[in-house]
């Protein structure tokens, strides 16, 4: 009998996964994820690329016709439901990210949502969850076929090589596909992975994220049409490998066989407090607690002579000047000097009038940044220093080596939930907002998911009078 390849293990295992494999770790963890995500890209269909993103997709017409999150009147054909709605959730940097570096839900929940508008049956909250964890899940075993992985990217964006591969994959098993099918969906995905990491702090890096979610659908939905890819896509160095100059692949087993889990019940997920890269979240707490020193706080930050910032090595984030918001969320100096100078970071800090303020601007022309040789490039190892010098010789410091909401420091339930509220009752209805936080909450035990798509739609002219009602009541 022929030995199964690699690519072959990963289409009989994504086939063979059923609701029963799922443990309580992983689907708790995985409905915190889902939510997240949703919060953030309803926030994120308000920008401006996820306005451009939509108007493009309505060029299209289809008699298959999804939802885009937070538009209660707007359909598109089903993968560009998935592109714009990855695209949002990926346009404000604020979706969570995983260890090795990705952000892994974005591309995926986006494609499913799309997907299970259009299928005969609309999938149960169960299917629909593993599902979910079936396009985790495969992100997380390909991450781990390379150390390089592990660090901060210098050439691929992560979600653009491994999104689109969990896209494919959690797509072929809602629709049920067999296991030769599941695997032409993952090489005829892999045609469409890899983007470079020169769009990041720009309008297309959301685009990875929104092409990962279409083209994953679009493979998906391929291989059960019968188009058929190289069954070793994953096994070869000219294949899969190409991304990856340390590339390891291996067979794909059911958890609980020769002693393997799910990726995510060993490795949890990190929750963004601040709209802005990974690595920014260091800095600010750093930045927060090196202030909270300063003895005279507001009236101390003028007399602020020097700033240093100790970070790890990464070109990609080391903007010293931002001239958009895009390069505001990528830069470790307008992150350091917005919390030195409003005392936090939020939504708002990154919008044009914030960021062309003289004070804040007079701050960035004070900062230097220094590289330790003790520093790596890894999100499970770095560290942030602010030093803070004033004119009268005062010397003010603080160290983040885990920021809160990473996955050694999980946000709790209620921030979560706070996070999520305030980025969905933005769009939302209080109803709507609330109708999707109890949707998650109790996913496995849904009928279907018409409900959950029905609050995803659920807008209001009066929102913003539910939004402020909201956040009067906390």
């Amino acid at each position: 009998m022929l030995r199964k390849s690699v690519t072959e293990s990963f289409g009989a295992t994504i086939h063979a996964l059923g609701a029963g494999h799922l443990t309580n770790g992983v689907i708790r963890r995985s409905k915190r994820m889902m939510l997240d995500t949703l919060g953030v890209g309803l926030l994120g269909s308000t920008t401006d690329v996820s306005s451009k993103a939509l108007k493009y997709s309505q060029l299209f017409r289809s008699e298959e016709k999804s939802s885009v999150w937070g538009k209660a009147a707007i359909t598109v054909p089903p993968h560009f439901a998935a592109f714009v709605n990855g695209v949002a959730v990926h346009s404000m940097d604020f979706d969570d990210t995983w260890y090795p570096a990705t952000h892994p839900s974005g591309a995926v929940l986006a494609a499913l949502l799309a997907l299970a508008e259009v299928t005969p049956k609309r999938p149960t909250g169960a299917e629909l969850l593993l599902a979910f964890n079936v396009g985790i899940e495969v992100q997380g075993r390909l991450l781990r076929f390379s150390r390089e992985a592990i660090n901060i990217p210098k050439r691929f964006h992560p979600p653009s090589v491994v999104g689109v591969m969990g896209s494919a994959a959690a797509c072929a098993k809602l629709l049920a596909l067999p296991s030769r099918q599941c695997a032409n969906a993952l090489a005829i995905a892999a045609c469409s992975a890899g983007a470079p990491l020169a769009n990041a702090a720009t309008q297309t890096k959301p685009l990875h994220m929104g092409y990962a979610a279409q083209r994953g659908l679009e493979a998906a939905r391929l291989a059960r049409a019968g188009l058929e890819g190289n069954q070793s896509i994953l096994d070869l160095e000219h294949g899969y490998g190409v991304y990856y100059q340390d590339y390891d692949p291996h067979a794909m087993t059911l958890p609980g066989v020769d002693g393997s889990a799910w990726v995510l019940e060993e490795q949890d997920v990190a929750f963004k407090r601040v709209p802005a890269h990974l690595g920014m979240h260091w800095v600010v707490d750093a930045a927060l607690a090196a202030r909270a020193k300063l003895p005279d706080g507001d009236d101390a930050v003028d007399q602020i002579e020097r700033i240093t910032l100790k970070v790890p090595p990464s070109k990609y984030i080391d903007c010293p000047f931002p001239a958009t918001e895009h390069q505001a969320r990528h830069s470790f100096q307008f992150n350091a000097c917005s919390a030195i100078l409003d005392a936090g970071v939020s939504v708002g800090s990154f919008d044009k009038s914030q960021r062309e303020r003289p004070r804040l601007l007079k701050l960035l022309s004070k900062v230097v940044v220094h590289v330790p040789e003790d520093n790596p490039a890894s999100f499970d190892e770095m560290y942030s220093e602010v030093v803070i010098e004033t004119r009268a010789g005062e010397r003010f410091s603080a160290r983040c080596n885990t920021f809160y909401g990473h996955w050694r420091k999980p946000l709790q339930r209620e921030d979560l939930v706070d996070k999520f509220m305030a980025n969905a009752s933005s769009v939302l209805s209080l109803e709507g907002a609330e109708g999707v936080l109890d949707a998650i909450d109790n996913m496995e035990t849904e009928k279907d998911c018409t409900s959950l798509l029905s609050f995803l739609r659920m807008t209001a002219e009066e929102h913003n009078n539910d939004s402020l009602a909201w956040s009067q009541s906390q």
